[in-house]
């Protein structure tokens, strides 16, 4: 085995770690193997992207892969609050790197939903919550302090989202897997709201994630790659 491909077998071993995590979030399995699964899958992604992506900005792609995984990791053994920070702190370096690399001309359909895209998020963020309305009077009022924060990853998340999208790189996959990260995020925000208590929102938010996630380090990986060689 050379050592290209046996660096490849850690994209099929991520593939395979992320994909099978669905069986003990189905069967409800608990204990510190289990969240060693749970992170191991975007672990090996942001290896894979360390190893395959050239200069900094492989350095960087590989960061935000590995905050991903940190986040994965401390939403389950610290809370959910350390983990969204960590995934905030990847979203801020990943807007970073897709800024750098925006294209010099979007279609106006392209141009569209990136501008579209933030308010949209946050609104179905709000909405997510319950009644909008309802939802900011609450907000106003003080009564609700968790919206606040929930405001502001949503914010970020759905900007990362637009950064991928307006950026050079693949749309059908880095811009499609950052998409499907933002509605993991809002998903999750949906089974502690409105649809508490309700199983399939849990039974998406892996999937969407991890397919964001695989996505997201492919393309950014091949991209760097071919303008590194050119």
């Amino acid at each position: 085995m050379t050592k290209a491909n046996g660096w490849t077998v850690f994209y099929a071993a991520a593939i395979v770690l992320g994909a099978s995590y669905m069986l003990p979030v189905m069967e409800g399995w608990t204990g510190a193997h289990i969240i060693a699964w749970k992170g191991a899958g975007v672990a090996l992604l942001a290896l894979w992207a360390l190893r395959n992506a050239p200069g900094r900005d492989g350095k960087i792609v590989a960061a935000v892969l590995a905050l991903g995984a940190a986040g994965d990791v401390l939403i389950e053994t610290v809370g959910l609050q350390a983990g969204a920070i960590a995934f905030a702190a990847g979203h801020v370096v990943a807007i970073a790197l897709y800024l750098r690399y925006r294209r010099g001309a979007l279609e106006p359909s392209q141009r569209a939903l990136g501008i579209i895209l933030i308010p949209t998020a946050i609104i179905i963020a709000l909405a997510t919550q319950g009644p909008i309305g309802d939802v900011l009077g609450r907000l106003g009022s003080g009564q609700e302090s968790g919206i606040g924060g929930l405001l502001i990853y949503t914010a970020l998340v759905s900007a990362m989202a637009a950064t991928a999208w307006a950026s050079r790189f693949s749309r059908y996959r880095v811009g499609i897997g950052a998409i499907l990260f933002l509605a993991s995020d809002l998903l999750i925000f949906a089974s502690m709201g409105r649809f508490a208590g309700q199983a399939w929102p849990s039974l998406l938010i892996w999937p969407l994630y991890f397919a964001g996630q695989a996505l997201i380090a492919r393309g950014v990986v091949t991209t760097l790659r071919r303008e590194h060689l050119s």
